[in-house]
């Protein structure tokens, strides 16, 4: 076997099943890996498979509980989860009569019954990618309404203990059986087991995105930086199409940088790094190597040229995988560049992406952590990185369709989705879609602004009108300040595995068929989404959105207006409003660096507290772009909200890891939502007290802490006579903006307005005397708006 390098290799122990969890017979293998994961094995011949797959990394784990009890003919197994029962040595498959007559699961939560065959229909669908024209692919998903899935592993290739793909040419049955019940969660803690846990993504990648397919050299690249600049707008990633490398005279690419674009790569790369940004470049192996690289006679050595002079690529063939990581991407990772595109894409044949993004993956672990961009290739596509779902058209309906992805794909364990924000292609430049694009991307997992080549495209913020320019440019600025919360939240999926977007459906599941509130998700573990989807009455100048608040009290996130949960609203939103929600008690941490483009871990630090109950928050910070979190250099420290009416007290602490990861002091500006001033405060380091500053900004009451240690504990109460700010959104308080803002004579507005807030009148009455008015006072667009109004009013 061709040895890739230590990196690559298998630890074969850990695909090895427990052998107390196995029960095998002559053609048969049954393994319980969880007390909700079964295996399902069976082989004419008696052949078994204990090497990984591409899908299925890891099945030693601990014993789980069960019961067991057989015979010569039955097997009965029973967990918390489920009970199998199995007529020993016979087919899976009882027949088209009872097909369940030799092997059935059934789950002890939902009382449904698996079974060889069974036709899962109930499977909540995944989009995993759009080709052109926004041809979408769907898959079947981890989530059922039946409570159980399977992933049929019988054809899968196997890795050998160096890494080399092998060809599985076994004729036998594997199957994992996920018996969940109506505890989905369960499902992919299972799932993230077996194919390994989700990337933890560098700290950059939660920053903004550029990537235009324009042909890039030093200037424009340069355009791009100081532009950014410019307008205040931090950047984090520029992402290079193929452009950037020399072509052959078929016009395939190579990797190695066109000296005509680039006179000197390492300086630009420097150049661009020296900004705070990092560089991704777009690359495609699969067409081979060509007379341009620089490497081309170093690749002849490895690889044997066609009679055309140019070496072909094989993905599983590891002398080329060797050749093609040693002579392509390490000279590029030399000079500094930061992740790679996987720029190719064959619907037809997934396992050749996935291979790519493994061995891709697993070799920029050697020095970095690594970050790979590309297409779904579905199966445990969650290990690498950052999914590209493909080209949208610059339309209403790629947003509202962004939206949906971003829900179901939890439903695949996914959540690092890239779209882009503004959309690709086609459709009409349009400011409020750009202006809504741009908002639903800040509570993205990752915010990418991307377009095709064309002059009229406009993903730059100041290339729009000053509205537009400063409501961009206020929600990309938001998106950097974001990045402790967000990753701190990559860090919990990694670790934990609970999906960075969980959709609503998940805790309502009639929900995922309504069209208002499928697309509404839990962003984090503080925040809440209900995106705006749809243009606005361009009459009132709002958009009309209706959305849906859980259980609990939430608050909007800018206003600080109180949501009851479980129940629906509507509200009206202007251009540069989103419905963003934070849940009571929550903790969310916001950066303060005055570098523009820095995503380094911040020494100013803002934390915004929301009222109504206590909680608590793990921030966790690392260096952000290595691999020595693994060996302890990470640390989480942990912020304490303990509420009471009128006496709120928060303690930060660190609690895990080493010191010497973040800056050993740091400004603290803890932000009190929706509070009024108080005059007893105390701030304590340990059990010293140290200095603060108080004041009040609007709604809020801000506590600032300067330069104090960030390895002790830091204490902060504050108490007083009624200092929360109940702040109960109200509708009235809705209409009568909408109202004052309307181009029409006032004293008509003094009718309208005892008309619409009589609280003695029935609608009906009210929408007569509103058609009473004479057409000479009120123009009828208006008489048709205010008629409108009443009858949301009528819905509350």
């Amino acid at each position: 076997m061709y040895n890739l390098g230590n990196q690559f290799k298998f630890n074969l122990e850990k695909a090895i099943p427990n052998p107390e969890c196995v029960f095998k017979g002559n053609k048969y293998r049954i393994t319980v890996l969880t007390s909700s994961l079964i295996r399902l094995e069976y082989s004419n011949e008696g052949k078994f498979n204990d090497l990984p797959t591409l899908n299925v990394w890891y099945r030693n784990f601990k014993k789980p509980e069960f019961k067991v009890t057989e015979d010569d003919k039955l097997l009965n197994i029973e967990t918390e989860y489920f009970n199998l029962i199995y007529n020993k040595e016979k087919n899976f498959y009882g027949g088209k009569i009872n097909p369940a007559s030799n092997l059935k699961v059934t789950s002890l939560l939902t009382n449904k019954t698996w079974y060889y065959t069974f036709p899962e229909v109930r499977n909540y669908d995944v989009d995993i990618y759009s080709i052109e024209d926004n041809k979408d692919v769907k898959t079947k998903s981890l989530f059922s309404l039946y409570g159980f899935v399977t992933i049929d592993d019988s054809k899968t290739d196997f890795f050998d203990s160096y890494g080399c793909l092998e060809k599985n040419d076994y004729e036998h049955i594997d199957i994992y059986l996920f018996m969940y019940g109506n505890k989905f969660f369960t499902c992919l803690k299972d799932y993230y087991k077996i194919t390994g846990r989700p990337s933890l993504l560098p700290r950059y990648a939660f920053g903004n995105w550029w990537s235009r397919n324009l042909t890039y050299n030093d200037e424009l690249i340069k355009e791009v930086i100081d532009g950014f600049k410019e307008h205040d707008i931090p950047l984090s990633v520029i992402m290079l199409n193929n452009s950037w490398s020399r072509r052959d005279e078929n016009g395939n690419h190579s990797f190695s940088f066109n000296k005509e674009l680039f006179k000197d790569p390492v300086e630009t790369i420097k150049n661009i790094h020296a900004a705070n940004i990092h560089l991704g470049l777009s690359i495609n192996p699969m067409n081979g190597f060509n007379k341009v690289e620089d490497n081309y006679n170093y690749f002849k050595q490895y690889l044997p040229p066609n009679d055309k002079g140019e070496i072909p690529f094989n993905v599983y063939n590891n002398k080329n995988i060797d050749a093609y990581l040693k002579l392509a991407i390490h000279p590029l990772d030399n000079i500094g560049v930061d992740f790679y595109n996987i720029d190719y894409f064959d619907p037809n044949n997934l396992k050749d992406l996935m291979l790519l993004k493994h061995y891709n993956m697993i070799d920029m672990r050697r020095n970095k952590r690594p970050l790979i961009y590309g297409y779904n290739a579905n199966i445990a596509a969650h290990r690498y990185s950052v999914l590209y779902y493909g080209k949208s058209t610059v339309t209403w309906e790629s947003l509202a369709k962004i939206c949906k992805i971003n829900c179901t794909s939890a439903n695949l364990g996914i959540s690092y989705y890239s779209h882009d924000i503004g959309g690709y292609y086609k459709g009409i430049e349009d400011t409020e879609l750009f202006t809504r694009f741009v908002q639903l991307g800040v509570f993205c997992p990752i915010l990418k602004l991307s377009s095709d080549d064309g002059k009229y495209y406009k993903r730059f913020p100041w290339k729009w009108g000053i509205k537009t320019y400063q409501i961009a440019k206020d929600y990309l600025n938001f998106r950097h300040r974001l990045i402790p919360y967000l990753y701190s939240e990559n860090y919990r999926y990694h670790k934990l595995g609970i999906p960075f977007i969980q959709p609503l459906f998940y805790q309502y599941p009639d929900f995922y068929f309504d069209e208002l509130y499928s697309t509404e998700y839990y962003f984090g573990s503080q925040l809440f989404i209900s995106p705006i989807i749809k243009h606005k009455d361009y009459i009132m100048n709002r958009t009309i959105h209706k959305f849906f608040i859980p259980e609990g009290t939430w608050y909007d996130f800018v206003t600080g207006k109180k949501f009851p949960g479980g129940r629906k609203y509507v509200s009206f939103f202007r251009d540069e409003d989103y419905p963003v929600f934070a849940k009571a008690g929550a903790i969310i941490p916001l950066s303060m660096n005055t570098d523009n483009n820095n995503t380094d871990v911040p020494k100013d630090l803002e934390i915004q507290i929301f009222p109504g109950r206590s909680n608590v928050y793990n921030l966790y910070e690392d260096d952000g772009i290595s691999l020595e979190y693994k060996q302890g250099k990470y640390l989480v420290t942990n912020i304490e909200y303990n509420y009471m009416p009128n006496n709120y007290t928060v303690i930060i602490r660190p609690v895990d890891g080493t010191k010497g990861v973040i800056p050993e002091r740091r400004n603290y500006k803890i932000n009190f939502r929706n509070t009024k001033k108080s005059d007893n405060v105390i701030t304590y380091l340990n059990n010293t007290k140290v200095e603060n500053n108080t004041y009040v900004d609007k709604n809020d009451f801000i506590v600032e802490i300067k330069d104090v240690s960030t390895l002790e504990q830091l204490t902060i109460n504050c108490k007083g006579k009624d200092i929360e700010i109940d702040a109960l959104r109200i509708i009235n308080e809705d209409i009568e903006e909408i109202l004052s803002y309307l181009p029409i004579h006032t004293e008509v507005k003094e009718v309208i307005d005892r008309i619409i807030f009589n609280p003695s009148t029935s609608i009906k009455q009210k929408r007569i005397q509103i058609r009473r008015i004479s057409n000479k006072k009120l123009d009828r667009k208006y008489v048709e708006l205010f008629l409108k109004l009443l009858e949301y009013i009528s819905q509350v």
